[in-house]
């Protein structure tokens, strides 16, 4: 920091004081477990597979990557803080609604989302024709307009527990602006 206003720009980013940016970003991961006997739910929206993802609920990894995004993004902390795994009551929870639920809190402490950007990496099944149902079904939760939403699909070139198809993982990017 060189001047004074730096430092006072940062010390009120810090204490959620006047001087709180505008713009917050924040970034959201998860990764799930490929299992036989559950269903495939990436989205929102269920996708035809021989498989789907292990979890406390749905495991629905791009909507839980998403929903760290924009808690991270307000500094209202992650997923499991707000819908822990210990909580009978996620049992089985539909993750669109988790996400619906973090941005009514996201919306009370005064933010609203920009866009989102999101990667899924899956070796298998192919996502690419699932891209646009589950770009709306993003949207719809987010309560935001089908252009705020970017959902990419990649594979990992069979490296890994990923190119082995054990696991499927996403990542998010989110940008609030205060409202």
């Amino acid at each position: 920091m060189t001047e004074q206003a730096d430092s006072s720009r940062a010390s009120g980013a810090q204490s959620n004081g006047p001087n709180v940016p505008k713009l917050r970003i924040g970034q959201g991961y998860d990764v799930h477990a490929l299992v036989p006997g559950r269903p495939l739910v990436m989205g929102g929206v269920t996708i035809p597979f021989d498989r789907g993802l292990l979890g406390h609920s749905d495991a629905d990894v791009l909507l839980h990557a998403i929903t760290d995004a924009v808690l991270g993004a307000a500094a209202l902390g992650d997923i499991g803080r707000h819908f822990p795994d210990t909580d009978p009551t996620f049992k089985g929870a539909n993750s669109v609604v988790l996400l619906k639920e973090a941005m009514r809190r996201v919306r009370e402490q005064g933010y609203d989302v920009v866009n989102v950007d999101c990667t899924v990496i899956a070796q298998a099944p192919k996502l690419a024709p699932h891209i646009g149902a589950m770009t709306q079904s993003v949207a719809d939760a987010l309560g935001v307009s089908v252009g705020q939403v970017n959902v990419k699909a990649k594979t990992n070139e069979k490296l890994g527990y990923l190119g082995r198809q054990e696991a499927i993982e996403a990542q998010a990017a989110a940008l609030l602006v205060a409202i």
